[in-house]
């Protein structure tokens, strides 16, 4: 059985005057591109087995609406190692995930999820590593697939990009 990654960044937040970082709600573009991603999620058959949350509240918000539109619960876990997280504490997240779970998905922040979808993925869609290497926006979506057995077996581009989706892209999307 191969394993597959989702990392979902946090769509927009706002930055209310005298909020701190970690409790920056979404905004309102936010609050509609969340949903549109769990239906996306739904519709393509990506609903993971498991995810983790970054507590920060922007991450906690965004997972609440995407999950709204799945058809069924997932188990989810948060935990403050995603916030502000570089690519070791994300990896680390990653290999500590149990062997049963197929498809984990990540909800968190940039730098560092761009960081480490960079050092994960080796190969895949051309587009979608196009537009992954220009910029992975606000409600950015990698999808990323290892032929692997146990999570602590991935290794730096041993990935394979199977889509990167935007907010923006679906806004037309038609598949």
């Amino acid at each position: 059985m191969s394993r597959r990654l989702i990392l979902l960044r946090h769509t927009k937040s706002d930055w209310p005057d005298g909020i701190a970082d970690h409790e920056r709600p979404l905004g309102r573009r936010g609050l509609g591109d969340a949903p549109r991603l769990g239906a996306y999620i739904e519709s393509h058959g990506l609903i993971p087995d498991f995810a983790v949350v970054s507590t920060a509240r922007r991450t906690r918000e965004t997972w609440d609406l995407v999950e709204q539109e799945l058809s069924r619960s997932v188990p989810v876990r948060f935990d403050r190692r995603i916030y502000e997280a570089r690519p070791g504490a994300l990896l680390y997240v990653i290999r500590e995930t149990e062997p049963s779970v197929g498809t984990l998905l990540l909800v968190g922040h940039n730098p560092g999820f761009e960081d480490v979808a960079r050092f994960l993925i080796g190969k895949g869609n051309t587009a979608a590593r196009e537009l992954l290497a220009d910029k992975y926006p606000t409600g950015g979506l990698a999808v990323i697939d290892f032929d692997i057995q146990d999570w602590r077996d991935i290794e730096t581009r041993s990935g394979s990009l199977d889509r990167f989706i935007t907010p923006r892209s679906l806004l037309g999307d038609d598949d």
